[in-house]
């Protein structure tokens, strides 16, 4: 069965659930493309991990998250298969947070100085290409089922539990 956040509670919990996961996985990803690991100092390794993971939190709550879901459930398919609506829901959410994230990345390279030669609407569109090819396999395939496994197991459970009269 698949699970579902039914209110604003369950939806801030599995969304903090599936930024930590996509935060970790996409934020490696990025530091090893660009061979970060090993030339930047433990604490600036952290303070990345900590400030991606603030920026893209802040981003799928306020920003993302809201207009995906209008697109999702204003697009035609049949609402009432789950299926539908968590496909749905995973292309639009990827799709934004990569656009939105990468656009971070840029900044972030930018004020870094490690960009390169080439114009920053290449720079931008070569992190959105790299970012994407990750991001949506690993949200369908990995963090999707085992953030609504682990969303069902201890947020929805404790939240659908029935309540006993006293």
């Amino acid at each position: 069965m698949m699970i579902l956040p039914a209110n604003k509670r369950e939806d801030f919990y599995f969304g903090l659930m599936m930024v930590t996961g996509m935060a970790l996985v996409m934020i490696t990803y990025n530091m090893i493309r660009n061979d970060l690991f090993g030339t930047i100092s433990p604490g600036v390794t952290v303070l990345q991990y900590v400030l991606g993971f603030m920026i893209a939190f802040v981003i799928e709550m306020y920003v993302v998250g809201p207009v995906a879901k209008k697109i999702a459930f204003s697009l035609p398919y049949d609402k009432s298969k789950k299926i539908y609506v968590i496909l749905s829901l995973a292309f639009c959410m990827v799709t934004g947070m990569v656009l939105c994230m990468s656009l971070y990345g840029l900044i972030s390279s930018s004020l870094a100085d490690s960009l390169g030669e080439g114009s920053l609407i290449k720079h931008y569109f070569s992190i959105v290409f790299h970012n994407y090819i990750l991001a949506f396999p690993l949200q369908l395939i990995v963090m999707g089922p085992l953030v609504r496994f682990l969303f069902s197991k201890f947020v929805a459970k404790k939240s659908h539990a029935p309540k006993l009269a006293a």
